[in-house]
């Protein structure tokens, strides 16, 4: 169906009612001759003016009957009650404020006004508004956005990230007039002065606020400079914190470079935001509190572990002094029964040494008698003890050959009991055979 305004009226020139308009009383009721027939496209187009004008926006009860989403975004569906229905439509512009299409039976109450379109002279009621009995849109719409981050793996609770237990820098995505920044910024004020605090300006309330909060978590990632997000707002309506159940909301949070702090308010149920950030945390109170651990305390902790570290220090170098001398002790007394080892080592090998080598000396000292023995038998002396005599040189050496005795040449000869020395007067070579 067409939107609202979208009818044409003819082009037929004639009278001012071909023309659309509606004849003055002087000149006659319209309509009550043939004279004085009205155009269809003027008498919708009264139509519309008297039921448009007549009938302000209202709330009405009824049974949702032949939904149909149509391709050009448009939702039509029938709302009934056992005497009477009408034709809805849900502009597709007025969809961001309906949680989840409803379901076909379902018993709501919408807030819409008349629209007829000129063309055809049909009434719709144009809803901008529906609420279903119970929490039953609010309901659909959430399980359907958990069931598709459930389907994405985004409500896995292995790809949660540690809180940074010391941060520097804490960003905060929320809306710069609210109370909870005001919250925030007391609490780890009063915690831990030394932590920066960022404000990252978001819409936390309306038609306006998920795409808001995407476009602060997307500057807040490439800006990169925080530790961890606290994302959020105060206490509200179900309608006030819808749009931390927005998916896109969900998905930003999701891809956050950042670990992300969800503290949505004071409600009871737990949001789409709580179920993909890191961490929940019940307010933004509490989220302050977790990321800023009280200074004083952090210094009280860091004198006592400063303490038990020079305790442990000065244990540990009585247990190294004491660890020492038991080595040195136990080196000694090795080194001891060492040097003992090697003495008795070397007292026996001098034992064996004096053994072989008394044995060798004794193998070569008989070995050298019978050679002295045999040597005695084959000396020229022994044969001097027969009664021969052993002409010497002066310069040493026996003379054996008669070329050795020249005339006038001085010699030893040698007898059984003495020496005798003696001059060669004369040679007679021995005559060959």
């Amino acid at each position: 169906m067409p939107p609202r305004g979208a009818g044409r009226v003819s082009s037929r020139p004639a009278s001012a009612a071909a023309r659309g308009v509606i004849p003055r009383a002087d000149d006659g009721a319209p309509g009550d001759s043939p004279e004085r027939a009205i155009p269809v496209s003027a008498l919708t187009a009264s139509l519309k003016d008297v039921i448009e004008g007549a009938f302000p926006p209202l709330w009405v009860a009824g049974e949702v009957s032949g939904f149909k989403p149509h391709r050009n975004g448009h939702w039509y569906f029938t709302l009934k009650d056992a005497t009477a229905s009408i034709e809805c439509v849900v502009w597709s512009r007025e969809q961001a404020r309906i949680p989840a299409p409803p379901d076909e039976g379902m018993q709501v109450v919408a807030l819409g006004a008349f629209s007829v379109w000129a063309k055809t002279g049909k009434a719709t009621f144009a809803v901008k508004q529906m609420e279903a009995e119970g929490e039953g849109l609010w309901r659909k719409a959430l399980e359907k956005t958990r069931a598709a981050l459930e389907r994405d793996g985004l409500l896995d609770p292995a790809r949660k990230r540690p809180i940074p237990r010391f941060p520097r820098c804490v960003g905060v995505v929320t809306s710069a007039d609210g109370a909870a920044l005001h919250d925030i910024v007391s609490v780890i004020s009063r915690r831990n002065p030394t932590i920066d605090i960022v404000v990252i300006p978001a819409a936390v309330q309306g038609d306006a606020a998920p795409e808001s909060i995407v476009r602060a978590l997307a500057r807040a990632a490439a800006w990169n400079g925080a530790d961890v997000l606290i994302v959020g707002r105060g206490g509200g309506s179900r309608e006030d914190l819808w749009c931390f159940n927005d998916e896109r909301v969900a998905r930003a949070i999701a891809a956050s470079p950042i670990p992300v702090i969800s503290a949505v308010g004071h409600e009871v149920d737990i949001s789409i935001a709580d179920l993909v950030a890191d961490h929940r945390a019940a307010t933004p109170s509490a989220a302050a509190e977790l990321v800023a651990p009280v200074l004083a305390d952090i210094l009280r902790d860091l004198n006592n572990l400063g303490t038990a570290m020079r305790a442990a220090l000065v244990r540990r170098a009585a247990d190294g002094r004491r660890d020492l001398d038991g080595v040195r002790a136990d080196m000694t007394r090795a080194l001891r029964r060492r040097a003992d080892s090697a003495r008795r080592d070397v007292t026996g090998l001098h034992r064996d040494l004096t053994l072989r080598t008394r044995r060798v000396v004794e193998r070569r000292t008989d070995r050298l008698r019978g050679v002295a023995g045999r040597l005695h038998v084959l000396s020229p002396l022994r044969t001097l003890e027969r009664g021969y005599a052993l002409p010497l040189a002066m310069a040493g050496g026996a003379l054996t050959r008669v070329a050795q005795f020249a005339p006038g040449t001085r010699f030893t000869l040698k007898v059984q009991d003495g020496d005798v020395d003696a001059t060669s007067t004369a040679t007679r070579p021995k005559e060959s055979a």
